[in-house]
């Protein structure tokens, strides 16, 4: 695994094609950056495979009681994704589950306007959805992330990220949503995705606008 620290989010995109180019992009790929520190990695990412570059725009739907934890999620084109389990182990009634589900829509649909500005979403049907971020902690934005895009229409999702939590890795590397999981660094002690970046300034909404306007 890569050890050496990454200089900022281009220099990761950049590392992270490069592994996506050893072991394959897959057919037909589109490249997805989860905003907003993702989407700077994903457009190295999409410059180097010569592949489109679309955002994800995904919102977890948190228990009520414990919005850190994920019982679905929706994104764009009403992809939606609900784990029955967690819903019922949360003992979450129909009712707070549309209540979480029309917030977290309206927070979607703020975002979409504010990233996309009207321009429809890249059609994944039949395609591989390389699902990126700047890294992974808890995993659960992640998995939420490529369930959305396999909600979308993809045929193989994968997740491509510079750094992660070893058991989240794992836990997204067994996933049956996702068909490969490629991250360049594993940290035996991991405290939080920035420790492994030289530069890891916050990413604003207008650049994120930038990228995209750039790759359209």
């Amino acid at each position: 695994m890569q050890q050496r620290p990454f200089e900022d989010r281009r220099d990761t995109g950049r590392r992270l094609a490069q592994a996506l180019l050893e072991r394959g992009a897959g057919v037909d790929p589109v490249v997805l950056g989860l905003p907003r520190g993702g989407v700077p990695v994903a457009a190295e990412v999409a410059t180097v495979l010569g592949a489109p570059l679309d955002v994800l725009v995904v919102r977890k739907l948190g228990l009520p009681r414990h919005p850190e934890v994920a019982m679905g999620a929706i994104g764009e084109r009403g992809a939606r994704v609900v784990n029955d389990d967690v819903v019922r182990f949360g003992g979450v009634s129909s009712h707070d589950l549309a209540a979480v589900e029309r917030r977290e829509r309206a927070e979607l649909d703020s975002r979409i306007a504010r990233f996309r500005g009207g321009t429809a979403p890249l059609d994944l049907t039949g395609r591989t959805a390389i699902v990126v971020d700047d890294g992974v902690a808890t995993g659960a934005t992640a998995r939420v992330a490529c369930a959305v895009a396999r909600a979308s229409g993809a045929a193989s999702v994968v997740l491509a990220v510079p750094v992660g939590a070893a058991d989240a890795v794992a836990e997204l590397a067994a996933s049956p949503g996702i068909d490969a999981v490629v991250c360049l660094m594993v940290p035996p002690f991991f405290m939080a995705v920035g420790q492994h970046y030289v530069d890891f300034r916050q990413t604003s909404d207008a650049e994120v606008q930038q990228i995209l306007r750039a790759h359209r």
